[in-house]
């Protein structure tokens, strides 16, 4: 194994253990393969392969343990597809430059916002169901999924928030039911780059079976230690995501 690659798998397993538990993992990975002098197109594509697996293992991981609401998720999930379909059709036309600069204040906001409200996702409040919530449910997982097709950072963190904020999930949970809604998301943006042959699957592979481990390592970190361990996570990855989007701004 080349030093290059042992650095791919490496940074690997560390972002897929850290988005596992509180989204914004894609911080670590991508980076390490434009470090190693991969073209950004195959940077994305190769990153999108390997972290959509790493995330379906972390989906069937929480879903084993009960924490995955299918009740609800299973409405989502089609219109979680349709709005990353939307969003990957869009970005080939529309600058991304004003949602670049509402999406730093958004995030900025949400790590803000748990920050100071100490017990927001600490306890799992949920009620059920209503058909209203399930209708905004829908209509949300869309507007996530178009923005994850369309342009991407922050969308684990936004997810998370919104399942504790419109449903009353605690973190843990509202960490399961987001990796399922982000790998839904994932797929449209993952048929694009495969099918424009922007995936070098000698690097994505090996990258993708050491993210498998780190997903699988976080989510079990997730399910036994609770939102004790998530919760500050969440709140770093939110304001590393702000940093990164500033950096971009700036």
């Amino acid at each position: 194994m080349s030093l290059d690659l042992i650095i791919i798998c490496t940074f690997g397993f560390i972002a897929a253990m850290v988005d596992a538990i509180a989204g914004g993992g894609g911080l670590i990975s991508l980076p390490a393969l434009l470090m190693v002098g991969l073209p950004p197109h195959f940077a994305l594509g190769t990153n999108k392969f390997a972290a959509s697996l790493a995330s379906l293992n972390s989906s069937i991981t929480f879903a084993r343990s009960g924490k995955v609401h299918f009740p609800l998720v299973k409405w989502q999930i089609p219109f979680s597809l349709l709005g990353a379909f939307l969003g990957a059709w869009a970005v080939l036309g529309v600058s991304s430059d004003f949602l670049n600069k509402a999406v730093l204040f958004l995030i900025l906001f949400v790590g803000i916002y748990t920050l100071v409200r100490k017990n927001l996702g600490m306890e799992n409040n949920f009620k059920g169901l209503s058909s209203s919530k399930i209708v905004m449910g829908c209509l949300l997982a869309m507007f996530l999924g178009f923005y994850d097709g369309f342009f991407g950072p922050g969308t684990g963190s936004f997810l998370i928030f919104s399942f504790i904020t419109l449903f009353g999930f605690d973190f843990v949970s509202s960490s399961a039911n987001s990796k399922v809604l982000n790998f839904s998301s994932n797929i449209s943006s993952l048929i694009f780059f495969a099918w424009n042959g922007k995936i070098l699957y000698s690097i994505g592979i090996p990258m993708a079976l050491f993210m498998i481990l780190g997903s699988y390592a976080g989510t079990r970190l997730a399910i036994h230690h609770g939102p004790e361990l998530v919760r500050p996570l969440f709140v770093i990855m939110s304001i590393l995501v702000a940093a990164k989007l500033i950096f971009q701004f700036l």
